[in-house]
């Protein structure tokens, strides 16, 4: 009888183990269909919308521009050194803008955001449900998640887009500064073979990533926040810090998955 107790109780967890992240995931799409359904409600939050621009976009300038210079300078030395092995220099130009369009500019900004103003929404989140707030605005018969996600995630499709070019531009100048400058390739060779080599597909690509990265970054950051009091392994501020943990890493896993899915259809 122990032997098959054992084994039943060995099934069970496995049972758990597997349905537990299925229903998270299930609670999850739901908590983002509740979300974007209000964007086509009226009036909009329009007041929130351009607070949460201001707090998620313009806010994060200066770190994904900081970000993107360097990123741009590393695949310029990196590039350079790697091309000139075959003699083909003159190419550090496409090498360095198709990179950062296509893949770096959307996954590291939305990192970048990710870090700055990700984490801080889940804790704002997290707060205000410990503190009963989000209660209370069930009480006054407002929707929590129209009133707190919402305009967050209109802000977002906003948001992400513009800083993944300003990425992009930044990127390219730091190309630039490191193949140009620093290491002798004419300036106009570098520039004729961003010209020529990026097309209107790669440019699109980057912002359909930034548009998908924002609905998942946004939609897991609010969630941990929103339902932090449901946490098994923490309460009060503890649960918050748990809450904002996780959403980070959360999303930057999510958006490295869904990058990689997406490189596969847009190629």
């Amino acid at each position: 009888m122990e032997y098959f107790a054992s084994i039943t109780s060995s099934l069970a967890s496995l049972g758990r183990s597997v349905i537990e992240p299925v229903q998270q995931m299930g609670k999850i799409a739901i908590f983002f269909f509740r979300a974007f359904i209000h964007i086509f409600s009226f009036p909009q939050q329009l007041s929130k919308i351009i607070e949460h621009v201001y707090f998620i976009g313009a806010k994060s300038v200066f770190v994904v521009c900081l970000t993107g210079a360097f990123t741009g300078m590393v695949l310029g030395l990196q590039g350079y050194y790697n091309l000139s092995k075959f003699g083909s220099e003159g190419a550090l130009g496409a090498v360095v803008a198709l990179t950062l369009i296509r893949e770096m500019g959307p996954v590291m900004s939305a990192i970048m955001i990710i870090s700055r103003a990700g984490s801080a929404m889940s804790a704002e989140i997290g707060i205000m449900r410990i503190s009963e707030q989000i209660d209370a605005l069930f009480t006054m018969d407002i929707n929590p998640v129209r009133f707190l996600v919402t305009p967050r995630l209109i802000a977002a499709l906003i948001s992400f887009p513009i800083l993944t070019a300003l990425f992009d531009v930044i990127g390219i100048f730091g190309g630039y500064l490191t193949g140009s400058l620093m290491l002798g390739i004419n300036s106009a060779i570098y520039y004729s073979r961003v010209n020529s080599s990026v097309l209107m597909e790669d440019v699109s690509g980057g912002f359909i990533k930034s548009i998908f990265f924002a609905l998942f970054v946004i939609t897991i950051c609010c969630f941990q926040g929103y339902y932090t009091h449901t946490r098994k392994d923490g309460f009060g501020a503890k649960g918050v810090g748990l809450a904002t943990t996780s959403a980070v890493v959360t999303s930057c896993v999510m958006v490295l998955i869904v990058d990689y899915v997406l490189t596969s259809f847009l190629l």
